[in-house]
């Protein structure tokens, strides 16, 4: 069933890499092993993969370099994070580097088959090359430059994917499930926090030192982008 599915899996622990490609071959995914970040980004850059399962902690180079290599060559393969820290910090570090998913150690087997079958349903990303425009605030999506009154403003990844989803659909309040179901493509009670914290660092970067704030709270209700009218 999933015999044409390739996964490529970076794991230094080699009991543990073994234990999980047999257990995906199992399943009948063909799985590459790679034991440390260097040898593991230079097969994800010339393999031909559907996923890559990418352990934080490895030799040579880091799971976030990895991961944030591969986004900056525009290489969009869904990638899930195995980490050892279950802090917000180190999850929502991942998250922002460009990774879809991630996994804390220990883990059932059963979970890891369900992530990797959730991400593979999930469809392609495309760039489409649009610009969204909200008053003063313009969004390209060409070049993944975001300005506000011509000020470039730097955002990572993942806070560029969730102001385009907010921009998308201005003065309408969106809710934290819908933001966890369109841009991390899943939903996860303990995404909650994740979000409050990118919604506060999109705030900070998008608001100040404008005279007019666009990105509010609607409390208990979820989150609105609409510029508010300045009172005298």
């Amino acid at each position: 069933m999933n015999g044409a599915v390739r996964l490529l899996l970076v794991e230094d622990d080699k009991r543990v890499a073994r234990f999980i490609q047999k257990g995906l071959q199992a399943e009948y995914y063909s799985v590459d092993v790679a034991f440390d970040g260097q040898q593991g980004l230079e097969i994800a850059k010339v393999g031909t993969y559907d996923l890559v399962i990418l352990d934080v902690l490895l030799p040579l180079r880091s799971g976030i370099e990895v991961c944030r290599q591969l986004r900056e060559e525009k290489i969009q393969l869904p990638i899930l994070m195995l980490t050892a820290k279950d802090s917000i910090e180190d999850r929502v570090q991942g998250l922002e580097v460009g990774a879809d998913d991630y996994l804390v150690k220990p883990f059932a087997f059963e979970e890891l088959v369900a992530r990797v079958r959730s991400l593979l349903r999930r469809p392609k990303r495309i760039d489409i090359g649009q610009i969204v425009t909200v008053t003063d605030l313009t969004l390209d999506k060409n070049t993944h430059e975001v300005r506000r009154a011509g000020k470039l403003i730097q955002l990572t990844p993942r806070e560029f994917s969730l102001l385009e989803y907010l921009m998308r659909y201005p003065d309408r309040v969106v809710s934290r499930t819908m933001i966890e179901e369109h841009v991390w493509g899943y939903t996860r009670d303990s995404l909650t926090n994740a979000v409050d914290v990118y919604i506060r660092r999109l705030r900070k970067k998008v608001n100040p030192p404008f005279h007019r704030k666009l990105i509010s709270t609607i409390r208990g209700v979820g989150y609105r982008l609409k510029p508010e009218i300045m009172r005298r």
